[in-house]
C-alpha cells in the first residue's frame, strides 16, 4: 500500500461537495453578525476534513462489489476503485474509516469543550449516522431508493448548519430557509453523480435514482431539481441586491444551460453530469462571495 493509493482513496476533488456548504453556513452567519473567527472557520473545515475521509472510505468499502461492477472510474463516480483493482486492502480502507470517524468525534468533543460549541459533537454523530444509514446495514439507504434524501439533508443542512454553528455558538436564529436550496441541489447531485454508473449499479441490485428512473428521465429530473433549487435561492435567505442575485445564482444557472446540449440519454454522461451537478458548489461559492462582500441588505 503506498501513498499514492491512500491519496487515490480519499478523492481529493469529491471535497468540493463538503467545504462550500460549510462556508455558505458561515457566510450566512457573517452577513447576521457582521463577526468571523478564523480559529472557529479552521475548526469547522477541519471537521469536513475529517468528515470527508470518513465518507470516501466507508462508501469504498461499503460499495466495493458493487464498484467492481461498474464499467471504468470516473471523474465523479465509482468510487476509488482502490480495493477493485488490489491497491489496498478492504480491512485496511475499512480500519482507516474508522480512524477518520474516532478523529471526527474526539476532535470535535475537544474543540467543544475549548471553544465553547457543547454541540460540536452531535454534529459528528449526525455525519456518522447518515453515512452509516446510506452505506451500510441495516438500512443501507443508498440500495433502497433514499440515497439523494439522505445526501441531500447531509450537504444541504447538516455541514451549513454546522458553519453557521461554528461562528454563532447558537442554533435558534440559524436561516433555516437558505439551506433548502442546498437540499434539492444535494439531492439532484446525487442522482446525477449515480448516472455514469448505471449499468453496474443495476447489476448490483442497488436501486439509485437512474436506475429506477432510466437515463433519460434521470437526466431531466436532475436538471428540473437543479433549476428549482437556484429559483429558491433567489427566494430565502438574507435579502440581496439584483447584483448580488446574479453574482450568487448567474454561474450555475450558466452551468445548467449548457448542460441541455448533454440532455439527450444518447449523448455522452459525464460532461452533462459535471455541468449539472457544478450548481450546488457553484452556488454556495457565489452566495458566499455575495454575503461577504456585503451583499447583505436584511435579515
Amino acid at each position: 500500500m503506498s501513498l499514492r493509493a491512500w491519496a487515490r482513496a480519499a478523492r481529493p476533488l469529491a471535497h468540493v461537495n463538503l467545504a462550500p456548504p460549510i462556508l455558505l453556513g458561515q457566510a450566512l452567519a457573517y452577513a447576521q453578525t457582521h463577526t468571523f473567527d478564523p480559529v472557529l472557520a479552521a475548526v469547522a473545515f477541519g471537521f469536513g476534513a475529517l468528515d470527508h475521509l470518513v465518507i470516501v472510505f466507508g462508501n469504498d468499502y461499503a460499495d466495493r462489489d458493487a464498484d467492481a461492477q461498474a464499467r471504468a472510474r470516473t471523474l465523479v463516480s465509482g468510487g476509488s476503485r482502490v480495493i477493485p483493482d488490489g491497491l489496498i486492502r478492504a480491512s485496511s480502507l475499512r480500519a482507516g474509516a474508522l480512524a477518520a470517524a474516532i478523529a471526527l468525534l474526539v476532535g470535535s468533543a475537544a474543540a467543544g469543550a475549548a471553544l465553547d460549541r457543547p454541540l460540536l459533537p452531535a454534529f459528528a454523530l449526525a455525519a456518522l449516522l447518515l453515512l452509516h444509514s446510506y452505506s451500510f446495514p441495516p438500512l443501507r439507504l443508498s440500495y433502497r431508493g433514499f440515497g439523494e434524501v439522505v445526501q441531500g439533508l447531509g450537504v444541504g443542512l447538516v455541514l451549513p448548519l454546522l458553519g453557521w454553528y461554528a461562528q454563532t455558538g447558537e442554533l435558534a436564529r440559524a436561516p433555516y430557509d437558505a439551506f433548502a436550496p442546498l437540499v434539492v441541489l444535494g439531492f439532484a447531485a446525487n442522482a446525477l453523480t449515480a448516472l455514469p454508473d448505471l449499468d453496474g449499479d443495476r447489476r448490483a441490485g442497488k436501486r439509485t435514482w437512474p436506475v429506477r428512473r432510466g437515463d433519460g428521465r434521470a437526466r431531466r429530473d436532475a436538471l428540473a431539481l437543479s433549476g428549482l433549487g437556484l429559483v429558491l435561492a433567489t427566494q430565502v435567505g438574507p435579502a440581496l441586491a439584483p447584483a448580488w442575485i446574479a453574482l450568487s445564482v448567474g454561474p450555475p444557472a450558466l452551468c445548467a444551460v449548457l448542460s441541455l446540449g448533454w440532455l439527450r440519454p444518447e449523448r455522452p454522461v459525464l460532461p452533462f453530469v459535471v455541468l449539472t451537478a457544478g450548481a450546488g458548489p457553484l452556488l454556495a461559492l457565489g452566495w458566499s462571495a455575495a454575503l461577504a462582500l456585503g451583499g447583505a441588505s436584511g435579515p
